[in-house]
């Protein structure tokens, strides 16, 4: 896990505020690196702001098809950093105004995790080690997650006498059931990887998750862009809009979808068996 991604033939690779890597491969599969390892990746301003500039780069980049999360080291992420939580008392670093909204829904740093969600394309967060607290809310964020098997995930901010405040409220609500919710953010108890999928904390338990995570994301890649892109928009929308608004959603999406170019190459590749060329997303 500590290595580089090898998979990647990365033609694109920077490092954005020392301590996340962003790096795009030619077939538009995009790896961001948490990388403070000596930290266990843990939350602070920097660490902020690399994330929110790597969500930012990937939405500028419309060849983009698949994106991977995953950390340096030996964990995903240990949460925030505890110097940033001492600051708390002190209300510096923004953390006095958590109530002002500075990303549209969202304040800063629910938007470190809400970011993944409201990303165009999938995105998948291959965790081992530990994903605690922030660390957690920034995976929930990821379309799916794919955990090791030695794992631990945690809701762990009552610990510290908080609650989650970085969109985890509105990520875990569509994933765990509500009791069981209310257990794990009450008790901020440890979950292993096993108990994190039959809690939905975990999409499932992979021998290597960043090798299998980026095994999908290069399958993703080779779909037509513009369906992938369409499937996502709808499946957000399916927790929060009505029946009728997800009808309408659906039917929208797939007359735009019928006869375009990328569909059309969809089908004469599948008819040819040859690989797919598709146009990248306007």
């Amino acid at each position: 896990m500590a290595g580089p991604v090898s998979a990647m033939a990365a033609v694109r690779d920077e490092r954005l505020h020392d301590r996340v890597r962003l790096q795009v491969d030619a077939h538009g599969v995009a790896v961001v690196t948490l990388s403070r390892p000596d930290k266990l990746n843990a939350l602070d301003g920097a660490m902020f702001g690399g994330l929110l500039a790597a969500a930012d780069r990937l939405r500028d980049l419309r060849r983009v098809r698949a994106v991977v999360l995953h950390g340096e080291g030996k964990a995903f992420c240990a949460g925030l950093d505890l110097a940033s939580i001492a600051a708390m008392q002190d209300g510096v670093d923004g953390l006095g105004d958590l109530p002002r909204r500075t990303h549209g829904q969202a304040n800063r740093f629910q938007q470190v995790a809400w970011q993944w969600r409201e990303l165009a394309v999938p995105v998948i967060a291959a965790v081992h080690g530990v994903a605690l607290g922030g660390g957690l809310q920034v995976a929930l964020g990821a379309d799916l997650r794919y955990v090791a098997p030695n794992a631990r995930l945690s809701v762990r901010e009552i610990v510290w006498g908080l609650v989650p405040d970085m969109a985890g409220m509105a990520l875990l609500r569509e994933v765990v059931r509500g009791d069981v919710l209310r257990e794990l953010v009450y008790s901020g108890r440890m979950v292993g990887s096993e108990e994190a999928v039959q809690l939905g904390l975990a999409t499932r338990v992979c021998a290597d998750p960043l090798q299998e995570a980026l095994a999908l994301a290069s399958e993703l890649a080779g779909r037509n862009p513009d369906a992938i892109r369409a499937a996502k928009h709808l499946l957000n929308q399916l927790h929060d809009a009505d029946a009728a608004t997800v009808l309408q959603a659906e039917s929208t999406a797939q007359a735009a979808l019928v006869g375009s170019a990328n569909q059309r190459e969809a089908v004469a590749a599948g008819l040819q068996k040859r690989a797919p060329v598709f146009a990248d997303p306007e």
